[in-house]
């Protein structure tokens, strides 16, 4: 089917992307040195094709060993939150730049999927984050059949919705794969990049308000319990309240809280206009990003502790994607004006691209984790590419 897709087209990436194949990095091909739109229209592009190329190139090749083994299984499963984080990528990715051989690998996958979500536990929010690369499908080429299963399974948790607490404690014994029973609402700051839009998209193709209803009362429930008022940031779960880092300072995550940050602009970009709660997620983004910028390093990332840049000191690219994808599309769309919001963006791009290599693996991720961890330059991860290339769509469009 003929795809709805808006696009740049892939004849100026393949005429921009000039270069960096023989780097070590794409910092010695296409880093920005004069801040022209043009050249970092043109970074982006180079970026945005290597490392959706390379990605999925492993993905067709069936090769994880660049993970350590620890991640093979749980890396190598399409419907999992971990590939997950990189379709919402890569699906933005393509709807940008009109990149075609993405598009037939997303219509592969999603269909040897029979568009299913996993359901070992089907209320649990990072099992719905591949809903979204469905539904997105069921938008672009009017699949009719993508966004079934989704429905299937949100009618049945709309007939039951669960109604547990949103602290987290542990259950004993313990079910897989939860770490308590409050995942089955979304109680951890993670879960509002993973579920909350595709209950949207699934209301935007059905024309049925009830799943969004549904989403937008539970995502402002977790807004009031994780995020703190005093700093503006979101705490990742209700056990980081009163936590501190071996310095003293709170615990805030950068990539818990890029996880939130990113998935705001995608939520407002498929928000009706006229939506009741629109101009709520405008302030919050708004007030967010505010809290975000002053915190970034003068080497462009943001730490892996926000407000404890002593605590892990390497370059982090996974929250600092995120972060750099919400402020450029702030900047783009005219929602941050003070032109510090375009500086934080264009050094959180310089410094993804410092993290990129010319082939496009992404290094500098930190793996699967909850908290602040240490992270080598080697470590990558699927969500680490979905974050680069969520920043990599928006820097197509660089204008300012």
């Amino acid at each position: 089917m003929k795809t709805k897709i808006a696009t740049i087209g892939l004849g100026i990436i393949i005429a921009l992307a000039v270069g960096g194949c023989g780097s070590a990095s794409h910092t010695q091909s296409t880093q920005v040195t004069d801040n022209s739109s043009l050249q970092i229209r043109q970074s982006a592009l180079s970026v945005g094709q290597h490392v959706a190329g390379w990605q999925i190139e492993q993905v067709e090749n069936n090769n994880y060993d660049y993970l350590d083994k620890r991640y093979h299984t749980s890396s190598s499963n399409p419907l999992g939150w971990i590939q997950g984080a990189f379709y919402i990528g890569l699906t933005r990715w393509v709807e940008t730049v009109d990149d075609q051989t993405s598009l037939a690998h997303i219509e592969k996958m999603a269909k040897d999927q029979g568009y299913q979500l996993m359901l070992k536990r089907p209320l649990h929010g990072d099992d719905h984050a591949i809903g979204q690369t469905f539904l997105w499908l069921s938008e672009q080429t009017d699949n009719t059949a993508a966004f079934k299963p989704t429905q299937q399974l949100f009618d049945s948790i709309l007939a039951n919705p669960p109604k547990v607490s949103l602290e987290m404690i542990e259950e004993e014994p313990p079910r897989r794969g939860f770490e308590g029973a409050c995942q089955d609402r979304w109680c951890w700051s993670d879960a509002l990049f993973m579920a909350p839009r595709t209950w949207l998209k699934l209301s935007n193709i059905t024309g049925d308000e009830k799943y969004f209803n549904y989403a937008d009362k539970e995502y402002w429930a977790t807004v009031d319990y994780l995020y703190s008022e005093k700093y503006d940031l979101f705490f990742r779960d209700s056990r980081y309240f009163e936590k501190k880092s071996d310095n003293g300072q709170p615990v805030f995550w950068s990539r818990g809280n890029g996880w939130v940050f990113a998935g705001l602009p995608l939520i407002i970009d498929d928000l009706p206009k006229d939506h009741p709660s629109r101009n709520k997620y405008i302030a919050l983004f708004k007030r967010f990003a505010a809290a975000l910028q002053p915190i970034q390093n003068p080497s462009g990332y943001w730490s892996p502790s926000l407000l404890d840049p002593n605590k892990v000191t390497t370059p982090e690219t996974s929250g600092t994607g995120f972060i750099t994808f919400g402020l450029a599309w702030g900047v783009n769309n005219g929602l941050l004006t003070d032109p510090k919001y375009k500086t934080a963006a264009l050094k959180g791009w310089q410094a993804i691209e410092r993290a990129t290599q010319a082939n496009g693996k992404v290094n500098w991720v930190q793996q699967v984790g909850k908290s602040p961890d240490p992270v080598a330059e080697h470590e990558t991860q699927f969500y680490g590419a979905g974050a680069v290339l969520l920043a990599a769509s928006e820097m197509t469009k660089w204008k300012r």
